[in-house]
């Protein structure tokens, strides 16, 4: 399977005054404002750490799906939170916790399919950056 996706990004600005926008082809986001404020500080508006934070969950929690399925289990629920550090001008870890609830497997057998998971989906093959994960079930 091939297919490719689409997003786009628009500056105005020097760095510190500017701001811009972040759309998807799918248009989930349309404009969506981003600037300096809302990379560094607090600021009302997404950027492109928890962007990606957001594409390793999503890609993570079906990868998964997709392996506990292999195995004969269909999970109730995945729920996983990825939170993408950045330091000294790159991103140097991404940690996920995840929690699930999947009848009839046990922990060890959960946390051995995740970890599965964690290195085979192909967010996490895009990042050098380290990648840890928290498993439980509930």
């Amino acid at each position: 399977m091939k297919f490719s996706r689409n997003a786009s990004a628009n500056w105005k600005g020097k760095i510190k005054e500017g701001q811009g926008t972040i759309s998807t082809e799918s248009t989930v986001l349309d404009e969506a404002k981003y600037a300096f404020g809302t990379r560094f500080e607090d600021g009302k508006g997404t950027n492109p750490e928890e962007l990606l934070g957001a594409a390793h969950a999503g890609c993570f929690t079906m990868q998964l799906s997709a392996f506990l399925g292999e195995e004969d289990y269909t999970a109730d629920n995945l729920h996983t939170d990825a939170k993408v550090t950045f330091e000294d001008g790159e991103i140097t870890k991404v940690h996920l916790t995840l929690k699930g609830k999947v009848p009839g497997i046990s922990e060890e057998e959960f946390v051995k399919i995740a970890n599965k998971a964690k290195e085979n989906c192909p967010v996490s093959k895009l990042f050098k950056a380290a990648i840890s994960l928290d498993a439980t079930l509930d």
